[in-house]
């Protein structure tokens, strides 16, 4: 038998024995007058009734201490016997266990060493632990188990409680803000006939019924723009999709996207509202620096705007329309310039991702500050509109902080003509250049779009990315209450 299984049966015992004494290790309810944070504030000799569970307990013959914590905040308790009776306290001290939840009644009082502390007349144990907490109560390190048993993480570690409280916050404030300038919040299928609206690979599942295949979304945009076509003025939606997608410190194959449109707007209208979303963050965060994996990050308002074209210029040394034809890449232009810059490529790499890996070469090492990245290929953005006079570059920018892109906006394409050639395009790189992440062509949004759509700005912002920001925390794992492991079998 190892420890873990004397451990498991002494509790089983522990429970057993209770109830053979009329005692219920599990009750129903618990009535507090008071949460842990609402006691500490009390004046001393004020009565009050907390409940938690035991962080820290400290058996001594006559007496005992414990801390318990009830998710608001931690208060010491104090049990003797004198007060307790013999009785009570002997049950304290035989049944209690660090992991039980108890609940207690007693006075406050502040100890010879400066702690405030509850006097406890009266208690109940509320939950009976049965398995033991995490060794050490203060730090669960190892990742594996922290983010598979996010439950012991929470309790073991204060820091990531303060993080998941801060992305509500974030999320909260981005509400917020949304709600009080015009945005209306809305809800759009996840169960999709196709998965349009970016370039990612999608997750695919079967309907029994209707006895096809559909896709879990990887991303609201085309059901957002509908909606713009049907007369909303503006709308958003925060909300899980679903890419297919590798895993690694930046990516988790389910991850929450904020994604809002308006008439009327245009990239540059998305870019003020990213700086207005990031005031309201710094207000609940109560900081505009942050130290994000080794930099120290500005996130205070306004950003620099830097043109794509003239970074291109002076990283690659060559203009950007040299490695253009039109609308979409001259691969054989792209390919030369990936051998001179050093951007590692194979035979059935797509030109997207060639371009990908060269700006993250060449430009990306430069974007530590936030900043606003102006004007993008064509060739890489399908759904957004192209610059007045230079059909190859469309008004699209990606926000960059840390190094890491947060968030993406374009002056959306309206032209239903020029979208469905764009959407073929994607499909002519599915096919040759076998490129699975390229978008597809969805019939039923061109013929959204012939109804007539206004000049729209629209954006989506990575929100796990943006609270990692925020956070100070360089792996989306540690943003992502569950995030996808491999099973554990």
């Amino acid at each position: 038998m190892t420890v873990l299984d004397e451990i498991l049966e002494n509790n089983y015992e522990k429970i057993k024995s209770l109830r053979n004494q009329g005692i219920n290790p599990f009750p129903s309810r618990f009535n507090i007058t008071h949460t842990v944070l609402e006691a500490k504030k009390l004046p001393a000799d004020s009565m009050t009734v907390c409940a938690g569970r035991i962080a820290l307990l400290r058996l001594m013959g006559k007496a005992a201490f414990a801390h318990i914590n009830d998710g608001t905040g931690k208060i010491q308790i104090y049990l003797k016997k004198d007060v307790l009776g013999q009785n009570k306290y002997e049950l304290f001290k035989k049944f209690a266990d660090v992991g039980d939840f108890i609940g207690v009644e007693g006075r406050i009082f502040t100890t010879h060493t400066g702690e405030l502390t509850i006097n406890v007349t009266g208690f109940s144990i509320l939950s009976k632990s049965v398995r033991p907490l995490p060794e050490k109560w203060h730090g669960l390190q190892d990742h594996d188990v922290r983010y598979r048993d996010r439950h012991l993480d929470l309790i073991a570690n204060e820091k990531v409680k303060k993080i998941f409280e801060l992305k509500a916050r974030i999320i909260s404030a981005v509400r917020q803000a949304l709600d009080s300038t015009g945005y209306l919040e809305v809800e759009t299928p996840i169960l999709c006939s196709t998965a349009g609206g970016a370039s990612a690979k999608p997750f695919i599942t079967y309907h029994n019924v209707y006895k096809s295949e559909l896709y879990l979304r990887i991303a609201t945009e085309l059901y957002l723009k509908k909606l713009i076509i049907g007369g909303f003025n503006g709308v958003y939606e925060i909300g899980r999709v679903f890419r297919n997608e590798g895993i690694d410190t930046k990516h988790n194959p389910e991850f929450t996207l904020l994604e809002a449109y308006k008439a009327y707007s245009d990239y540059n209208g998305m870019a003020a509202l990213v700086e207005t979303l990031f005031r309201k963050c710094c207000e609940v965060a109560g900081q505009d620096v942050v130290e994000y994996n080794g930099m120290k990050i500005n996130l205070k308002p306004p950003f620099r705007r830097i043109s794509l074209p003239d970074m291109w210029l002076k990283a690659c040394g060559s203009d950007i329309h040299e490695i253009l034809k039109g609308k979409s890449f001259d691969k054989g232009k792209l390919i030369s310039l990936a051998d001179k810059t050093g951007a590692e490529y194979a035979k059935d790499t797509p030109c997207s991702k060639i371009f990908e890996r060269i700006f993250d070469l060449k430009i990306l090492p430069h974007l530590e500050q936030p900043c606003f990245v102006m004007d993008y290929p064509t060739a890489v953005t399908p759904l957004a509109k192209c610059m007045e006079g230079d059909s190859s570059i469309v008004e699209r920018f990606e926000f960059f902080a840390g190094k890491e892109e947060i968030a993406n906006a374009y002056s959306e394409l309206n032209d239903p003509e020029d979208q469905k050639e764009r959407l073929l395009e994607q499909i002519r790189q599915r096919d040759e250049e076998k490129n699975q992440e390229a978008d597809i062509l969805d019939k039923d949004f061109i013929e959204a779009m012939e109804y007539g759509m206004p000049p729209t700005g629209g954006i989506g912002i990575g929100v796990d990315r943006l609270v990692m920001l925020f956070a100070g925390e360089p792996s989306i794992r540690e943003v992502v209450l569950f995030p996808l492991l491999k099973p554990n079998i």
